[in-house]
């Protein structure tokens, strides 16, 4: 699967393999080819899913969509892949020639920060006085 802007492929490469048992190896495997990746037949479909909205809304099918289903996919699911914010950011991103990180572990420090503490700032201290 190829992504053009470096920012959201480097960030999500980061955060899909914080979480992945096989880390980046089964990260690049999915970028390079997601029909032959170690990966269930559920983030296959919602791949295909992801792949066909990056081209354009209008290329996911409902072949798409049902295949995504029957592979065990919830419709939340389905709707979370849709990356229809996403795809207006990057081209915010790459319209704007916004930099991005080159070192690889940039984006590694952040994928654990969303992966230990989640996208919400921590709660305050209720005894620490500012």
């Amino acid at each position: 699967m190829h992504i053009d802007c470096r920012y959201c492929a480097s960030s999500h490469s980061a955060c899909a393999a914080a979480q992945l048992p096989g880390g980046m190896t089964v990260v690049e495997q999915v970028r390079a080819d997601p029909g032959s990746a170690p990966v269930s037949a559920k983030v296959k479909a919602l791949l295909a899913v992801a792949a066909a909205v990056a081209r354009s809304g209008r290329a996911v099918t409902a072949g798409h969509v049902a295949q995504a289903r029957s592979a065990g996919a919830s419709d939340v699911e389905i709707h979370d892949t849709v990356p229809a914010t996403f795809c207006m950011f990057n081209r915010y991103v790459d319209g704007l020639a916004t930099t991005a990180p080159d070192d690889p572990a940039a984006y590694a420090a952040g994928a654990q920060r969303l992966v230990t503490q989640g996208y919400l700032p921590p709660s305050p201290d209720p005894g620490r006085e500012d």
